[in-house]
């Protein structure tokens, strides 16, 4: 039996169809795995990691700042800034975010502002609204005769002994 090769147009009519030849259906192909891939829809069941980043600060450090401490006490207390600002030496960020997947579980953020190598200022989620907190003043003016009680004649009763003669 002679062997008869087709050529031509009517070689390629005669194959059989394949999927990946048709335009439409190409491009259907790769638009649909396109959007799968970009998609949200996770896969379910899969756990994800609680990622912790940044310098943990809490409300004890903060209050451990005090005016006028220098930036090595800062570093001591607080520890090496998640951020230095290059264009601002005397600005240090303290930042934490603790993120879940893409939900961020949550977020507190510390500035530290030095003026002369100095601290001058501290803003942020754990700084209270009158920082820095004044000290409590002992007047050295304060007279140790404000206890005393005059009697009538003229003699002090010290307010041990009006309580000693009260229980009399």
């Amino acid at each position: 039996m002679p062997v008869v090769y087709i050529t031509g147009k009517s070689a390629l009519k005669r194959r059989s169809p394949n999927l990946f030849t048709s335009p439409l259906l190409l491009s259907l192909l790769v638009s649909l795995t396109t959007v799968a891939g970009c998609s949200n829809i996770g896969f379910p069941g899969v756990y994800r990691i609680n990622v912790d980043q940044g310098n943990i600060v809490d409300q004890d450090m903060v209050d451990q700042l005090k005016p006028e401490m220098t930036r090595r006490q800062v570093r001591f207390v607080l520890g090496t800034p998640i951020i230095e600002d290059t264009f601002n030496n005397d600005r240090w960020d303290y930042v934490r975010v603790l993120r879940r997947g893409d939900d961020v579980l949550f977020r507190t953020q510390l500035t530290v502002i030095f003026e002369n190598d100095v601290l001058a200022d501290v803003e942020g989620d754990l700084v209270s609204e009158n920082w820095p907190e004044p000290e409590p003043e002992v007047d050295a003016d304060v007279d140790t005769d404000a206890e005393t009680d005059t009697g009538s004649e003229g003699e002090e009763n010290t307010d041990v002994e009006v309580t000693a003669d009260a229980n009399r």
